[in-house]
């Protein structure tokens, strides 16, 4: 199967904040559902989207850390939350908060990923940004090794780890937190 790579173009799309972008990956990241809301919003149909790479979403602005930290959680089977900006097929943009949850076999293994998305709010990506294009310059000048070890000492100055700080910069909260939860058990 060909993959369509979207030339990434400066047009950003607003979420609809009551919706929810839900897809399930294999343990190698294949996209094995995506709900009509993640076709909808990335542009492709269905047809393309299973079997695909979930990657064919990823947003060049995106830094190499953040999916490595993000493997590492779900394949050491450490649920993980995080800020991504995602490309359309099209080529447009959207910044989503993700949490992504681990589904076991009844044997204990990892059957596969879900995970559900919804608009980051304002804030959230303008201190994504910040710290993603400075991740970025340091992965292009030095490598994806020493866009890690700023990631931990960044996170060390702020006396957090990475969870602790996309917990406190993007987790919804009140309301929120209960509305997020319902929706969540929708597709589950």
């Amino acid at each position: 199967m060909s993959i369509h790579r979207a030339v990434p173009t400066n047009k950003e799309i607003k979420l609809d904040p009551k919706k929810m972008i839900v897809s399930k990956t294999d343990t190698k990241g294949i996209i094995i559902y995506g709900n009509d809301y993640f076709s909808e919003v990335s542009g492709y149909k269905e047809s393309e989207l299973i079997s695909s790479p979930h990657n064919i979403l990823r947003h060049p602005d995106m830094p190499r850390t953040i999916f490595y930290i993000m493997w590492e959680h779900l394949n050491n089977g450490r649920n993980i939350t995080a800020v991504v900006k995602n490309l359309t097929r099209n080529g447009s943009y959207y910044w989503v908060t993700t949490d992504f949850e681990i589904k076991r076999d009844n044997t204990g293994s990892i059957k596969y990923f879900i995970a559900y998305r919804q608009a980051a709010p304002k804030n959230v990506v303008i201190e994504a940004e910040k710290l993603y294009a400075k991740l970025l310059m340091v992965e292009k000048e030095h490598g994806l090794k020493a866009g890690i070890a700023y990631l931990e000492a960044f996170l060390e100055e702020k006396k957090m780890n990475y969870d602790q700080y996309i917990e406190d910069l993007a987790k919804p909260r009140g309301f929120s937190t209960i509305l997020f939860e319902k929706m969540k058990q929708l597709f589950q």
